[in-house]
């Protein structure tokens, strides 16, 4: 250190024991720093806070409270979505600035970000989802996606209160929990499966168990009694690894009342499949699937996967899953689109709408409440669907 120069002891410990600054370290930056006086101090403090802990350039889009999420492309071009689908921010990266930060984010969630590890999948410390993937994988730069954790409705009075259901839909959902059927919430990327899984299991029971297994934690119910169970990736020996397969099989050893897998995308649906057969009722989970009439197919691409046959996929679903909930962006809005039951026609599991919105949602709370009574259909299946809740006391 050249003479005269500022002497803090804490930052060359934290240099020589390899340990990331944390806010204490930033702290020491910036106090004492006279010539700065206390607001210039601050001022640079919460600068340095930005560059070194938060997510710099980015900020001022992961601190807005309507972004969910955050992307930089590899050209450098920053995109946002505020609810009603990406948009352009007019923001552009040096590629050096966003490989830099992918970097540090990556360390800040204790991940390797680099050439021998070229992608990252992490969740940062406050909530934050984070994806980084490198080139030569990701085309022209750094590709960089931030999935921004809101505070989560709770419970279905919660999704009323956004407007994300309402009406019958409401109240049938709110029996689906009590009669504890078993459940997937479909829906497209960005549909909000998450927060409406997050929300329903908020309603279960506080006397329930409920056993979360994720590859990345996003699940934030407001429930007394949730076990998280969490995967990992490989380390850069390809050694270590733990999948929502392994992760499954040891939830169920945790006495679980509700089996819950974040998102169901691979071969972990076999194992889900068995235990919702097996006595574990009230199961839940999340799957990417373009509506109701789709899902079948997409668990059967996934039931593949893990080594099953068309005939076996049908046969495990007819009894493991009672009902799907369907989710979609209607009029810039998240909402619950339909609500279905599955029905055993021939030798293949279809589901069927029991509850549907037509139209739109309008704006305003008051108004989407309106629009809902008005709105939400009864299809034919709605008498199986009660004739299941009445069996299970619903």
């Amino acid at each position: 250190m050249s003479a005269g120069a500022p002497h803090w002891p804490g930052v060359e410990a934290a240099i020589r024991e390899g340990r990331a600054p944390d806010a204490g370290v930033i702290a020491e930056l910036t106090d004492g720093v006279v010539a700065l006086g206390s607001r210039g101090a601050a001022v640079e403090g919460e600068r340095m806070r930005e560059r070194v802990l938060g997510f710099g350039p980015l900020e001022q889009w992961v601190g807005a409270p309507e972004v969910t999420d955050v992307l930089v492309n590899g050209d450098g071009s920053v995109w946002v979505d505020r609810g009603g689908g990406v948009e352009a921010t007019g923001q552009v990266l040096m590629a050096s600035d966003a490989r830099a930060l992918a970097t540090r984010l990556a360390g800040l969630a204790r991940r390797r970000l680099d050439e021998a590890q070229p992608w990252v999948d992490a969740v940062l410390p406050g909530g934050v989802r984070l994806h980084a993937i490198l080139p030569p994988l990701a085309e022209r730069g750094t590709h960089l996606s931030l999935r921004v954790a809101r505070r989560q409705p709770v419970g279905v009075a919660g999704l009323r209160t956004l407007g994300s259901v309402g009406g019958e839909m409401a109240s049938v959902l709110s029996r689906v929990l009590s009669a504890q059927l078993s459940f997937l919430v479909v829906g497209g990327t960005g549909a909000g499966k998450t927060t409406v899984l997050g929300a329903l299991l908020a309603d279960c029971a506080h006397d329930q168990r409920i056993v979360v297994a994720e590859d990345v934690r996003e699940l934030e119910p407001s429930h007394p009694h949730v076990v998280r169970l969490q995967g990992r990736s490989a380390n850069v020996e390809g050694a270590g690894a733990v999948s929502l397969v392994d992760l499954v099989r040891q939830a169920l050893r945790m006495r679980p009342d509700r089996l819950v897998v974040g998102e169901v995308r691979g071969a972990e649906v076999r194992e889900l499949l068995a235990a919702l057969n097996t006595g574990h009722d009230g199961g839940a989970g999340t799957l990417h699937a373009n509506g109701l009439a789709r899902t079948p197919a997409r668990i059967e691409a996934l039931g593949a996967l893990a080594g099953l046959d068309r005939d076996a996929v049908h046969a495990q679903l007819r009894g493991a899953v009672d009902v799907v909930v369907e989710v979609a962006r209607v009029g810039g809005r998240r909402v619950v689109r339909a609500v279905g039951v599955t029905s055993w026609t021939g030798s293949e599991v279809v589901i069927e709408e029991a509850f549907a919105l037509e139209g739109g949602v309008s704006a305003g709370a008051g108004g989407a409440e309106d629009a809902w009574a008005n709105g939400v259909r009864r299809r034919p299946a709605a008498g199986r669907l009660e004739e299941l809740l009445r069996e299970r006391g619903a």
